[in-house]
């Protein structure tokens, strides 16, 4: 199983993480060894037996600070790292997480379930030497580092060639890294009609939140192998099976994407429609239902011009109503 990215860690955190890690480290603005260096920090994972593990180090990227990456792994993917240690009353360790990449060589401390420390990377000569075989140029030392905070494979440049992409070069490759892209994804991807070719639309629909699952909920809703930027558009614009499903539960079906898109746009929702057939109105149009959150007729609204006298306004004479500052 591939660990779980985080993507979002901020800068309180990091300074958090940083005040709680044992020791420090002498620095070095010209050393690349110091660039690929730092401090990690594991803790338990919400997921039940796997561990949230976060590296912060000093980027390189100008005017960048310190970056962190952080995932969730099993705990055997930690080699040297035993339970006994990690739920020690107190205890030094070290242990290595491997990737194709290379090795983040890890030593510090573990207490009660929580541990932290410091790594140095090493950079895999075998995997610069298998890139050169593939016919790629040697990567530098910081590509082969992000790449192994990634854990971008070989498999997954292998599979790339395998289903006939185009050849991502190595900074794409980096791009596919951060961004999640896996060997699992594209077979999935696969399996379901989709050879995308375009590695950095293959990037934008994980980016996006393109997943395999999705594909296949709305293929099950009727919506057949829609092209890749029609399914970003879709997922960009909060247009999930879910949604779908509650607005044919109220007697919305057979809508296409477009007026599925245009009914989230404008905030409809299913509990409008909902409260809206609770206060008498049942089965508008949906465009009806998008004019009226246009202009701010809201079942609040529609009650409110009851109480002045307004019990039969039509939809249209409400938003009349709406229009001419009924609704202060």
């Amino acid at each position: 199983m591939r660990e779980k990215p985080i993507s979002i860690f901020t800068l309180v955190g990091a300074i958090a993480i940083l005040s709680f890690l044992v020791g420090s480290f002498a620095t070095c603005e010209t050393s690349a060894q110091d660039s690929y260096t730092g401090q990690w920090i594991i803790e338990p994972a919400r997921t039940t037996g796997r561990y949230q593990v976060t590296f912060t180090y000093q980027s390189t990227k100008p005017g960048r600070g310190h970056s962190m990456h952080g995932f969730t792994i099993e705990p055997e993917r930690l080699q040297g790292l035993t339970q006994t240690q990690v739920m020690s009353a107190g205890s030094r360790v070290q242990f290595q997480l491997v990737r194709d990449a290379g090795t983040l060589n890890c030593e510090g401390w573990f207490k009660d379930g929580k541990g932290s420390g410091h790594f140095v990377f090493a950079a895999s000569a075998t995997f610069a030497s298998e890139l050169q075989r593939r016919g790629y140029p040697v990567p530098t030392e910081a590509q082969q580092f992000s790449m192994t905070l990634s854990d971008l494979s070989l498999v997954l440049i292998d599979e790339l060639k395998t289903q006939g992409y185009e050849r991502p070069s190595l900074d794409q490759l980096v791009r596919m890294g951060e961004h999640g892209v896996t060997s699992e994804y594209i077979r999935e991807l696969k399996a379901l009609g989709y050879t995308v070719q375009s590695v950095d639309l293959l990037t934008r629909m994980v980016d996006h939140g393109v997943s395999p699952r999705f594909i296949t909920e709305l293929d099950a809703l009727g919506f057949k192998q829609l092209p890749v930027e029609t399914l970003i558009r879709t997922v960009d614009h909060g247009v999930t099976p879910r949604f779908i499903n509650e607005l044919a539960a109220e007697g919305y079906t057979g809508l296409s994407l477009d007026q599925l898109i245009r009914t989230v746009d404008h905030g409809v929702t299913p509990r409008f429609i909902t409260e809206l057939k609770g206060i008498g109105y049942d089965k508008l149009p949906i465009e009806q239902l998008v004019r009226m959150q246009d202009h701010g007729v809201t079942v609040k609204f529609i009650q409110k011009m009851r109480s002045r006298g307004f019990n039969e306004a039509s939809i249209d004479e409400l938003i009349r109503l709406a229009d001419h500052g009924m609704n202060n």
